[in-house]
């Protein structure tokens, strides 16, 4: 790499580790070293992998010296350091005008502690095992868009579209109809009876029929 490359990649290398602060390491290896094991010829905030300047190659930069072919920039993978912390990681490949690899840039940025935040998060939304967790339980603004919830819920139970349904599947979602308490909603009869295309006689017999197999 010529002395202008390196000056720019330096000041890039500056600039991102100050905009994303003390957890991103930014690293520059030079390919072209005699010395391949002192490869990192810059880093910035190098406590995150504890590596610092004239250190030796990582597994890329060794994969690069060793390639007979120009390998590919891996973009955004997980990396791991010794002491465990786990990096989101970047390296993209500096070439010549022959495509061959004569440098690395590479970013780490250390999300160990937004792993533990994502997980102590996860746990403190879960909600109970015996819950369905197809979506957020909804918080209807009247009793008419309470029904129409009910009746979408016990569709998503049954798992087809009324047109598809057989008599079975309409007694399971009256059940659940049953069950949740929609009949205690005014005038639900009506409308259930015009969703699921039965008639009110048809309703109480698969109302029976729903309670006759719980």
């Amino acid at each position: 790499m010529n002395a202008s490359m390196i000056q720019f990649l330096f000041r890039l290398a500056k600039a991102l580790a100050a905009q994303f602060g003390p957890s991103c390491e930014v690293v520059i290896h030079d390919l072209m070293t005699n010395d391949p094991d002192s490869s990192i010829v810059a880093i910035e905030n190098g406590h995150v992998s504890g590596r610092k300047a004239g250190d030796g190659p990582s597994h890329v930069v060794l994969e690069a010296l060793n390639s007979g072919s120009a390998p590919e920039d891996r973009l955004s993978y997980l990396a791991k350091t010794k002491d465990g912390k786990t990096l989101k990681s970047t390296t993209i490949y500096i070439r010549d005008e022959n495509g061959k690899p004569i440098g690395i840039f590479s970013i780490n940025y250390d999300i160990t502690l937004m792993l533990a935040m994502e997980e102590a998060l996860r746990q403190f939304t879960a909600t109970a095992p015996e819950q369905p967790e197809d979506a957020p339980e909804p918080i209807a603004q009247n009793v008419s868009d309470l029904l129409d919830e009910l009746i979408e819920q016990s569709v998503r139970r049954v798992g087809k579209p009324v047109a598809l349904m057989t008599k079975d599947d309409k007694v399971k979602a009256i059940r659940f109809l049953n069950d949740t308490g929609a009949f205690l909603i005014t005038k639900s009869g009506g409308k259930v009876c015009k969703y699921f295309g039965i008639s009110k006689y048809t309703l109480y017999s698969y109302l029976e029929e729903a309670k006759g197999t719980e």
